[in-house]
């Protein structure tokens, strides 16, 4: 009983020692659960995910041997909270390769998602960050840009993109500009980078860099040893001892610190050991060519570039939309032509960065670039409109002396200007690109033959100007007239006269001293000479670094003969046509600009100084009609008087702040002048002389404007000079014309002419009295040219066109005579030779041929009936009203009969 009893226990003992020992194996698995947990947490803060999710693998298939244990459900409900973290920190990760690329990293990520096998989901994601981040980037560039102009904190979180837009002061606009065009080209830059990734690539330069580490670390080793040699530190001996390789018991004692069943050994050691070395094992099959995980590698970055080369697209136009709702905002308009004209760089690079970037035109962007500037041309163009007129208001026509038009320079509009804005820095291919004649096409070089891919081995050319954008060099301000002193404001170009003076007296000066070198190491702003306004920088007068071209100076007689508004109107073409250079997409706008201001100022001459007695509208001629014609339909609402009911209406309707930069004009002036004002003689000389000079310098700059322009521009060109610049001459003439007629007081002389006696029967010796009235007052018209202030060579003119005048009375007064018989008539002719024989003392021309046609007109009072009309169409110097008093008083004095009158002037009327 007791050896059964005592048999019992050894038995149960047996069974428990048995089950004992049948739980050690489920406690070694466990125990290798605990570990793999433990491993997992390490590897995911490591950011080993590759590694993570093979030991999850083999995790996963330990709690599946033993789901029933209820430590291993638990264990098994941790598994989903960890691959959450983990994913998480994988996006984390994946998200900063988009914010910016790095190798390593991007390879860590893709060699997870190859291992879950999500590779389609790791594109997808890949697209999904960069709309996401260009979207916060973007946002949260202007919210810390302009967190300062919101003072309500919480307010400010919720304004969104388009809202911030609006808050953007013109002050900042452009460091909200340059920040959100670096962001997005860095994000560009990167997408192009995990697109273009190629593994192999990658393995190469290790291998090479590894080449050269090795090759570099021997050659500096037995260099070490060669000198520690030469100084007797080192025997023979021990210097091949440091060549030997380690032994092979060194290897055995470091492969048996794994060795053994783990059941028998529970300690970490071996497990961590182990887990080293398969992962030095895995790192060894991913660097090896032909593993099967290298190609899944490759074939998962293959499957990656091709998703995000079909989306590059979809990102681009996201790119431009943000941008363009940042174009959107009122300070574009209203910044300074040079922060304008900055800011468009900027963006053209960016454009030309992004069609290299997605493969194909930006015709959307560009279109909106292209609206965005017309815009910003239209304001200032109606700005420069006001500014002219209000010069021409206060312009008194006094030729300025010519110490204050030395400086003058009209590089831009005679073909040898300068750039507006030196270039602020850059690569070469920035600078390349922006010196592109045709901006609406692509560069293509050397360079570009990769596309977008040079483009990564560049700075971004938008960071250096961020950092730099309040402290820029003061010599890379606009230049409008070959000088920096030219860049006057718009707003205040009124009172560039005496800014002119003031920079003449600055720059002889500099020039007496030697000047001053900006390229000399010394403080800029306490040596500027000015302010520039449009930059608003301390900016100095220097010499120009290139010899111009004298096209683009004025001669002497050039200089004497500008005024204020002349002067006004050629610097405004003058940085018209630079500004056509700069903004080639809209230089069309500008020309059409030049076209406007050239028409406003004919305009304004013609009705200062022209004839405007409607009845005495003959007096144009039909290249001068047509030029007032085509001023009046191109710059109509310039020109117009402006009622208030339209005014109104038009402020409301227009886009710009500088709509009400002058009050509008009342329709019972004319630029200011009352109707009846009348300059001097000096002064309407002044006028003719100075529009003349201005055709002149635009004739000369034909050539360089027109090369500017598009082929289809030409109609626009041809308009501009075959109808305004070639009509200069006719109005010239018109004006001094005036002149003559209205300093020559003859008009009277009409009435006496015609109430003179002609119906007389015998012809004495004596002419009439008013011949020598005539005399008199043309004598004094001369005296008056002669102490008028004006040239010699308009004082002849005048005294012709004087001439004319005397012949356009004497045949209006002699059309109007009722009686005469053909003793009168050669009493004319006795009149006519005594006029012209006195006159010929006064004027260094022949005076018979110009007052030929008063002899022609006298003897057509001996031609038969008949001949009348033949007569009429062969004399249209001859207006309709003198000739009907021509024929009536042949037909009186004559006989005619009723019938035969009205029948000859019904003739010439239906032939004229």
């Amino acid at each position: 009983m007791n050896e059964v009893s005592r048999d019992l226990v050894v038995n149960s003992y047996s069974k428990k020692k048995q089950a004992l020992l049948d739980m050690l194996p489920i406690l070694g698995e466990l125990r290798h659960a605990v570990d793999m947990q433990m491993e997992l947490e390490a590897l995911v803060e490591k950011e080993n995910f590759f590694r993570a999710f093979q030991v999850l693998s083999e995790y996963l298939q330990v709690l599946d041997s033993y789901s029933q244990l209820s430590a291993i459900q638990e264990m098994g409900r941790g598994v989903e909270a960890w691959l959450a973290r983990t994913l998480q920190k994988l996006d984390a990760l994946l998200l900063g390769v988009c914010q910016e690329f790095k190798e390593e990293r991007y390879v860590t990520a893709v060699d997870a998602y190859a291992l879950i096998g999500d590779v389609s989901g790791l594109a997808e994601k890949i697209q999904s960050f960069f709309m996401q981040e260009v979207l916060s980037q973007t946002h949260s560039v202007l919210k810390d840009i302009v967190h300062e102009e919101i003072a309500n904190n919480a307010q400010r979180n919720r304004f969104t993109y388009s809202d911030l837009c609006v808050q953007i002061p013109e002050s900042k606009f452009r460091q909200c500009l340059l920040k959100t065009l670096d962001v997005l080209f860095r994000l560009m830059c990167s997408y192009h980078a995990i697109m273009c990734f190629h593994p192999e690539k990658m393995e190469d330069l290790k291998k090479l860099n590894n080449e050269d580490d090795r090759s570099y670390q021997a050659h500096y080793a037995n260099e070490e040893i060669n000198d520690r040699i030469r100084e007797g530190e080192f025997s023979s001996c021990s210097s091949q001892n440091l060549e030997a390789e380690p032994s092979s018991e060194d290897i055995n004692r470091s492969n048996d610190l794994c060795d053994g069943n783990m059941t028998d050994n529970m300690g970490s050691t071996c497990l961590n050991s182990q887990t080293s070395l398969y992962a030095t094992d895995v790192d060894t099959a991913t660097t090896s060519v032909d593993s099967p995980f290298n190609l899944l590698r490759k074939d998962a970055t293959a499957f990656v570039a091709q998703t995000l080369q079909r989306g590059r697209k979809n990102l681009w136009q996201l790119t431009t939309s943000r941008v363009s709702v940042l174009l959107s905002c009122s300070a574009v308009s209203s910044t300074s032509t040079y922060q304008f004209l900055r800011n468009y760089e900027d963006l053209n690079v960016f454009v030309l960065a992004g069609e290299a970037f997605c493969g194909v035109e930006a015709s959307e962007f560009r279109h909106r670039l292209k609206i965005v500037c017309e815009n910003y041309v239209a304001a200032f163009h109606k700005q420069n409109i006001y500014a002219l007129k209000m010069v021409l208001e206060k312009e008194n026509w006094v030729k300025m002396p010519a110490e204050a038009l030395q400086l003058i320079n009209l590089a831009g509009l005679t073909g040898d200007g300068a750039a507006l804005i030196a270039p602020s820095g850059g690569d070469s291919l920035t600078r390349s690109m922006l010196r592109s004649k045709d901006l609406s096409q692509p560069v293509v070089n050397a360079k570009q033959k990769d596309g977008f891919s040079y483009w990564l081995n560049v700075e971004s050319p938008f960071s250096h100007k961020v950092t730099s954008n309040s402290q820029e060099s003061p010599t890379a301000h606009i230049l409008l007239n070959g000088s920096p002193d030219a860049s006057l404001s718009d707003r205040n170009i009124v009172d560039f006269v005496n800014h002119d003076r003031t920079s003449a007296k600055h720059n002889q000066r500099n020039q007496m001293n030697g000047g001053v070198s900006v390229l000399e190491d010394e403080d800029e702003d306490l040596l500027a000479d000015f302010i520039d306004e449009d930059s608003q920088m301390p900016s100095r007068i220097s010499k120009s670094l290139h010899p111009k071209n004298n096209a683009a100076k004025l001669n002497d007689e050039e200089i004497t003969a500008q005024t204020g508004s002349s002067l006004c109107l050629l610097r405004l073409m003058d940085k018209y046509a630079r500004l056509m250079q700069k903004l080639e997409i809209v230089n069309i706008e500008f020309f059409k600009g030049i076209f406007q201001l050239f028409g406003i100022f004919y305009h304004f001459v013609f009705e200062a100084f022209g004839q405007r007695d409607i009845n005495q509208s003959g007096n144009l001629s039909s290249r001068l009609k047509i030029a007032i014609s085509k001023i009046m339909q191109e710059c109509d609402q310039w020109i117009r008087p402006q009622h208030s009911p339209t005014a109104s209406s038009s402020s409301m309707n227009t886009p710009f702040t500088q709509m009400d930069v002058m009050p509008t004009i009342p329709s019972s002036t004319i630029y200011g002048h009352a109707p009846n004002t009348l300059f001097g003689l000096k002064e309407r000389c002044a006028a003719a002389e100075t529009i003349s000079l201005v055709a002149r310098l635009l004739h000369r700059s034909r050539a360089h404007l027109q090369s500017m322009l598009v082929q289809h521009s030409t109609n626009l060109v041809e308009d501009f000079f075959g109808l305004l610049v070639d009509s200069v001459p006719d109005l010239v003439e018109h004006i001094h014309r005036t002149t003559a007629r209205m300093l020559l007081h003859i008009n009277g002389y009409v009435d006496k002419i015609s109430n003179a006696k002609w119906e007389i029967k015998e012809l004495g010796l004596e002419h009439n009295g008013y011949v020598d009235l005539l005399l008199g007052e043309y004598k004094h018209y001369k005296t008056m040219l002669a102490h008028g202030g004006i040239s010699k060579e308009v004082q002849n003119a005048l005294l012709e066109y004087g001439l004319e005048h005397v012949a356009e009375i004497l045949i209006e007064g002699l059309s109007r005579v009722r009686k005469c018989t053909d003793e009168g008539r050669v009493l004319m002719s006795l009149d006519l030779q005594v006029l012209i024989n006195g006159l010929q003392h006064f004027v260094p021309v022949n005076v018979k041929p110009k007052l030929q046609m008063v002899e022609t007109f006298i003897k057509a009072y001996y031609l038969p009936e008949t001949e009348y009309v033949h007569w009429a169409r062969a004399h249209p110097e001859y207006n309709r009203t003198q000739i009907v008093g021509l024929v009536n008083l042949v037909a009186n004095m004559k006989g005619w009969k009723r019938k035969t009158r009205l029948e000859v002037l019904e003739r010439i009327e239906s032939s004229t």
